[in-house]
């Protein structure tokens, strides 16, 4: 049985930052950490004091979390950023509200002492003698401190307190992984039991010691279930500082999801009434496991209930059907055609979220060059007079002041110039666009014109559902904030916003079909119609091939991956250094070598278009972990330790651009490692240079790791791997909601059986197949029910407390 745990966080906006620059604004960016690892990084919004960002990162990791802190800084091209302020959320905040947070909080100030980090392993016995009682505190080790001297460590020591009584350890210098072993024996002294509290401190010749962090014990937690592992440091107690509002704010949304994933065979009747569910007969059944998913889900949760389902169809062959149940449902309850698919209803969520999970790959191939183009260009174009600046245009024309229909006629060149391109690669790419993709449409258009088939505009109504899912949700907002969907590393400045702005609109209009052409309060996108016409009529032509497709996708066929193991996931330029040293120039030891991950390897060589590839199986891999910058006076640095066929390790270091790329490469390294056997449970986060490790100082090279490895810790997005049990596991949690409404309405509801039409407008015969559904799936509910009750003591006495070595 595995445990699951993910944080959804979306950093959304910050409003009145303080001024950090001379030109009176900030250039601000958020860092997000879960305990010590930095897991996203926001892009920076130049010249802004109310910056909105609107990122969303889903973020797996261990269950054993402490809390969640998000930094604002100020982006500094000459010298070190500033930090604004923090804010920092436990977890024990984060689950107050099952719907977690969304709010705005004031920013505090980074207080230095409530900045600590790492862990320390304790061995605590309650002894009694001739002489009364005695604590006897056994301080083995900590690890991953805060280093505190400029030389990028600490000189660490412990002090332990219990009543008023304390002692303490020995210094050991220079290092962030000391290891004293020291036993310290301390006699309670008359008066209330006390707590057992030590700290952590820096020592320092001159000056205040620096605080490292503590932990607190209280008494009944000492006399019944002494301390005895690892236990991470937290800072001294202290009410957080109310800055009134003089930091700023986010605006942020948290929510934390945690599950118990069964085996496999538990979930298994449950996944056979899904399947049953898009297979039996296509008139509606109100007591299926998905009609009562979709009725009962609305809101934050229905996107992503929306995902794990197509996943879980993806898995099982059956997206085509599944797609083909819920539209079939939505099209049924549509009385207008000229709204279909315009709510956000499950039918809609999951087809949005199919598009992004399978043709992810298709939109950057088709986008990317023409955004690629509007980034690095930086062209000013405006329609709109209203927004136009003139005094801008002047200083890039050098002709003097232009009329407004100057700027109109430049700015309406460029955007046909964008567009052109952008429409004859999508008009063109019928066979580049996944098979899957391809037969969804075609049963959506089919569905549609069996619904409305005497429908004015009978030919838009049947291409609208489609291009109101690949125009409107799909190219459009890719278009306009294409960070979000992996199209560009950073947000685009005020500028090309604003281009991507007018031509998302352009898409739009293109994808409506013209429906809307000329109405509404942008009049001013008229000069652009002449184009946009012609456009539309070459993406009637477009669709009618896109759904002129063979083939139909099997029942119950084969289950697949995502993504095939030979595919490519993830790749680009890193700095690769060798594990064995290279003599002074450090520096000069990475070289730059182009990296492609798939499922099965990890693959580098010179340029992509080189022939000559070195590579490293992915089943070898045991760790992905961060390097200090301090290992080799680098930032951005991380190492993938493998084994090879006789046991021996290697470490290959690889240097990343930035702090977003060397997430992306550690969660996407982590997740295809995932399967692997003896992963190692510690790791050194320094490097072996000068005949010992820069991290906990020891001498051997094969001494074991100093400090636990992040393999948990992950980030989630479209190129996820299927997980049917976690899946599934979502969607029984979501249908215990719906349970007592369920067993109402069609079990113990005792009217239905003298009137049941009156009540439910069913025949005597499709009530009755209703309450067979109904008692399947509530007693499918109740057998998961019991089978997490006899796992949960199973799952106590493991996690139960003992000690924990690296």
């Amino acid at each position: 049985m595995a445990k699951s745990s993910s944080l959804n966080v979306r950093v959304v906006e910050g409003r009145a930052l303080p001024a950090k620059d001379v030109s009176g604004s900030s250039d601000p960016y958020c860092i997000v950490k879960v305990d010590d690892e930095v897991v996203a990084r926001t892009a920076t919004i130049w010249r802004s004091l109310s910056p909105f960002w609107g990122e969303e990162y889903t973020v797996h990791l261990p269950l054993d979390f402490h809390h969640l802190a998000f930094y604002v800084l100020d982006e500094d091209t000459v010298g070190h950023d500033d930090i604004i302020g923090k804010i920092s959320l436990s977890r024990e905040a984060i689950t107050a509200d099952p719907r977690g947070i969304d709010s705005w909080i004031n920013l505090s100030h980074v207080d230095p002492d409530a900045e600590v980090q790492g862990e320390i392993c304790l061995a605590v016995q309650m002894l009694e003698d001739v002489r009364g009682r005695c604590l006897r505190c056994h301080v083995l080790q900590a690890r991953d401190l805060a280093p505190r001297d400029i030389s990028g460590t600490s000189d660490p020591f412990a002090r332990v307190f219990w009543g008023s009584q304390s002692l303490e350890t020995s210094t050991i210098k220079k290092t962030r992984f000391p290891h004293w072993d020291e036993v310290l024996e301390l006699r309670e002294m008359p008066g209330p039991p006390s707590p057992l509290r030590v700290e952590l401190w820096d020592w320092d010749m001159v000056g205040k010691n620096d605080f490292l962090g503590m932990v607190e014990f209280p008494p009944q937690v000492l006399q019944q279930n002494p301390p005895n592992g690892w236990f991470h440091l937290l800072p001294f107690p202290r009410a957080e500082e109310d800055c009134g509002g003089s930091l700023g704010a986010l605006r942020l949304k948290v929510r934390l999801t945690e599950d118990r994933v069964l085996p496999s065979q538990y979930y298994q009747p449950l996944r056979e009434l899904l399947m049953e569910s898009v297979l039996g007969p296509a008139e509606e059944d109100a007591a299926s496991p998905l009609a009562v998913l979709e009725e009962l889900t609305s809101g934050d949760c229905r996107q992503e209930l929306a995902t794990k389902l197509v996943k879980l169809f993806l898995g099982q062959g059956l997206a085509g059907p599944f797609l083909d149940y819920l539209t079939r449902r939505e099209v049924a309850r549509t009385t207008d055609p000229n709204t279909l698919f315009r709510s956000n209803s499950l039918a809609s969520k999951s087809m949005e979220q199919f598009l992004k999970l399978v043709g992810m790959p298709y939109l950057h191939e088709v986008l990317r060059p023409v955004i690629n183009r509007v980034f690095e260009e930086k062209k000013y174009m405006e329609l709109d007079p209203c927004k136009m600046d003139l005094g801008r245009t002047r200083r890039i024309s050098f002709k003097g002041a232009p009329s407004e229909e100057h700027v109109r006629e430049a700015s309406l060149g460029l955007l046909t110039g964008y567009l052109g391109p952008i429409m004859d690669t999508i008009v063109g790419s019928v066979g580049r666009c996944p098979p899957a993709i391809r037969l969804a449409f075609k049963q959506l258009r089919q569905c549609v014109e069996e619904r409305f088939p005497q429908a004015e505009h009978k030919q838009d109504v049947k291409n609208l559902a489609i291009s109101g899912f690949l125009f409107l949700r799909f190219f459009a907002p890719a278009i306009l904030t294409p960070k979000l969907f992996d199209l560009r590393d950073q947000h685009a400045d005020p500028q090309t916003r604003r281009s991507l702005l007018l031509l998302a609109k352009a898409v739009q209009s293109i994808g409506n079909l013209g429906q809307q052409l000329g109405q509404g309060k942008e009049l001013w996108m008229a000069p652009l119609h002449p184009f946009l016409l012609q456009s539309i009529s070459r993406v009637r032509d477009f669709l009618d091939q896109l759904v002129d497709v063979d083939g139909k996708e099997e029942p119950g066929g084969p289950a697949r991956a995502l993504v095939p193991p030979s595919v490519t996931v993830r790749e680009g330029y890193l700095l690769k250094r060798k594990e064995e040293p290279a003599g002074l120039a450090t520096r000069f030891a990475f070289k730059k070598r182009y990296f492609q991950l798939s499922g099965e390897m990890l693959s580098y060589s010179r340029s992509p278009e080189c022939q000559t590839r070195s590579s490293m199986p992915v089943s070898h891999i045991r760790a992905v972990e961060r390097v200090d910058e301090g290992a080799f006076q680098l930032p951005h640095v991380m190492q993938v330790v493998t084994q090879d066929g006789v046991g021996a390790l290697h470490t290959t270091y690889l240097q990343c651009k930035n702090v977003n790329e060397l997430n992306q490469w550690l969660s996407a390294l982590r997740k295809a490692s995932a399967p692997n056997p003896d992963k190692l449970a510690a790791w050194h986060p320094g490097a072996f240079r000068s005949a010992h490790w820069t991290c906990c100082l020891q001498a051997e090279r094969s001494a074991a790791g100093c400090s636990r490895t992040h393999s948990a810790v992950t980030l989630g997005d479209w190129s996820d791997p299927l997980d049917p049990d976690a899946e599934t596991q979502m969607v029984y949690r979501q249908l215990l909601l719906g349970r007592d409404r369920l067993r109402m309405k069609f079990l113990e509801d005792s009217t239905l059986d003298t009137t049941p039409e009156a009540d439910t407008g069913a025949c005597p015969a499709a009530l009755a197949h209703q309450r067979e559904a109904a008692a399947r799936l509530l007693e499918v509910l109740a057998d998961l029910d019991q089978a997490h009750e006899e796992f949960q003591p199973q799952e106590q006495r493991k996690v139960a407390p003992g000690p924990l070595r690296p």
